[in-house]
Parts: structure tokens; sequence; C-alpha cells
């Protein structure tokens, strides 16, 4: 684990409390981790970055074969059969596999929260972490109904990051130290990835981290998050506008934007992204916030995406805008901007109803049916 950071898990549905030692079920991935833990500078992050394997094209152009004499006209599962070839892409298999899906939540305080920017007081981050693993939260019960695990990782909520409208919000090495967190909790085996987050202001540090990032105007990138009236969405405005301005000189690329206007459980998901790549794990990203922080990688190098697919489109305006620079089409689209992951785990099954399409159904051949150039 990493030094300095508490963390609670809970397997939906079984209410057990796990302990570190159930981390990891290989020994090399045991290794791995021990690794992360030592990570402390950015270079060592982009030394990372620069060896993460592509994408498998011949489990791609398999199961892309595959697709087409399964007993039905070509195409006909839309994108069901595209998600059934991304993910035996990125596992590198031509039957890709999703009985172990895992949804991660990571959990997290913003010292701008005290500038006014949410609806909610800081306090209710650590009151959803609560909930959380009561198993009272949207997330608990959208795991339940399918069986996948979710896991609600703590990131010291009595030390909020700084007011990143004064300075930066982490040090080089806070940050990394959180992304070191985030990439420890990708363990060995997982199927599918979903990734969400929670933590009152964090669509403040999504916003500013759009705004660094991609440029346009701050109010480009706010919108309501938790419901803020019309006074305070000035204010929030204001807040991403000048924190922005503050750093824009400073700022030493995208790593270095992600320390100074993020926040820990944005920079644990970066992480978690950068291991999910190296595991050859698909990823389900959540709402705005958690694609903003997968978008620091974007920035870094665009293909650093190609093995996560964003699960919802969220009501916050910045969200569409942030597709639209990703190029990014997400699978749901249901007014949803609750976070915590529940907009990837419902995508979840999804992704596992398009495996099980790929797997289970018979090929034209296997059936007895003629094809497409049979008579």
């Amino acid at each position: 684990m990493v030094p300095g950071y508490g963390y609670k898990t809970r397997a939906a549905g079984a209410g057990c409390m796990l302990s570190e030692a159930c981390w990891g079920r290989k020994a090399k991935w045991v290794r791995a981790m021990q690794d992360f833990s030592k990570i402390g500078r950015f270079e060592e992050i982009e030394e990372i970055l620069r060896h993460l394997p592509g994408p498998d094209e011949e489990a791609a152009a398999a199961a892309r074969a595959r697709q087409d004499r399964l007993t039905k006209p070509r195409g006909a599962l839309g994108r069901l059969e595209d998600l059934a070839i991304w993910a035996a892409c990125w596992q590198g298999r031509e039957i890709p596999r999703s009985d172990r899906t895992y949804a991660a939540v990571f959990v997290a305080n913003h010292g701008v929260a005290a500038r006014g920017v949410s609806a909610y007081p800081a306090a209710v981050t650590h009151q959803m972490l609560a909930n959380f693993i009561a198993g009272g939260a949207a997330v608990n019960q959208i795991c339940g109904i399918q069986d996948a695990d979710l896991r609600v990782y703590e990131m010291a909520l009595e030390e909020p990051t700084a007011d990143f409208t004064q300075g930066p919000a982490m040090t080089e090495e806070d940050c990394v130290r959180a992304m070191a967190y985030g990439m420890m909790a990708v363990e060995d085996g997982i199927d599918i990835l979903a990734l969400g987050e929670m933590g009152i202001a964090n669509t403040t540090a999504a916003a500013a981290l759009c705004h660094a990032l991609f440029g346009g105007g701050a109010e480009d990138w706010v919108g309501r998050g938790t419901g803020i009236d019309d006074p305070g969405f000035a204010v929030k405005t204001g807040v991403v506008r000048d924190a922005v301005g503050l750093h824009a000189d400073a700022a030493a690329g995208p790593l270095d934007i992600l320390r100074r206007l993020g926040g820990r459980e944005l920079a644990a998901i970066t992480g978690a992204v950068i291991a999910a790549r190296m595991a050859r794990t698909p990823v389900l990203l959540d709402g705005f916030a958690c694609t903003a922080a997968a978008a620091v990688l974007h920035a870094i190098d665009p293909t650093l995406l190609d093995h996560c697919q964003v699960a919802h489109r969220s009501t916050e305006p910045g969200h569409d805008r942030l597709l639209k620079r990703l190029d990014k089409q997400p699978l749901l689209d249901l007014r949803m901007r609750l976070g915590e992951a529940s907009g990837a785990a419902l995508a979840l099954s999804l992704v596992r109803a398009a495996c099980a399409c790929h797997s289970g159904m018979a090929t034209f051949e296997e059936a007895g049916v003629s094809g497409p150039d049979r008579d």
C-alpha cells in the first residue's frame, strides 16, 4: 500500500472487508505493485508510458472474422459487435472474457471546496465513503445486480489537496504517489475495469484540467456539478478561470497540470488507466471527472486511451465538449451526473452482453443455418 493512504474495499453484495493480503493473485503482479509504490517522479511515469503495449491486431482480426460467421446479418448487433472486438483486441484473445468485472471508486477531498464551488460541504465526501462501505450508494446496487466486484479507495480524506487558486493542488511527490495508488488498484486477472470517483468539488478540478489542457474559456467547461445555483455557478466559473490563469505559465506539461489543478482521486484514475494498459485490461470510464482524469494521458498521446471506452455522457456540459475532443462516443446517454462509477458500472452489463454474444452464439456452420453466401 502506498504510504500515507488508508483504504477500504468492499465486494459488492458480499459485505466483506478485504485485507491488503488479498491484493494481487500472482507473485509477478505483486512485485509489479511493489514497484509502483516506489515511483516518485513524473520522469518514471513518462518512462512507463513509452513502453506500454499496443493493440493486438491479430486477436482483433480473429474476433472480427468470428463476428462475421455468427448467426446474424453482418453488423446486426451494432456497437455490441464493436465492443466484443475491442475487448478481444485489448485482452489479446479471440474470445474475450467478462466473468471478472471490477469497479474501482477513488475518494478524495479538494481544498478548493472551501471557495463555495459545490452545493454540498466537503464533509459529504467522508459521509459518502461510509455509505459506499455500508452498501447504500447507487453504485452498490448496480454492481450487486450483476455480481461485479466493487472496491472503494480512501485517499487521505483528512488532508485535502491545497486550494489551487493559491498554488498547486499537490506536490509532484503527492501526485505521483496518488497515481501509484491507482496503479496498484488494478489487480491481475480483471477482465473489464470500470473506473469512477467521489469527491466534493471534483467537477471544479475536472473543469480546470480540461480548460488548461484543451483551451477554450472557463465557461466552456464549468457545469452545475452537484446542483449549484446561479451565484454559485458564477463563483465556480471564476475559480476555474483564475486558477488556470495562475498556473498557465508555470505548468510543464500534462502531468504537471494534473498535479497543479487535479486531485488525488483524479490522479489515481490516471494511474489506474496506465496500469490497466500494462495489464491488457479494457477500461470503462465514468462521467466528466473520470474522463477528465484520463484526458491527461490523451494530451500526452491520444493513443494512450485506445483501451478505454467512455461509459456514458454526463449532463455536465463540459463532458460533451471533452468527448468530442477525445473522439469518444459514449455507450449510454441517460442524463446521469452522479459520478461514483455509476455509469461505468451500468455499462459493464453492455460489455458482458457483447462478450456473451460473441462467445456463445453459434456460427452458421455450427447451427446449420444458411449464411449470406449460400443458396
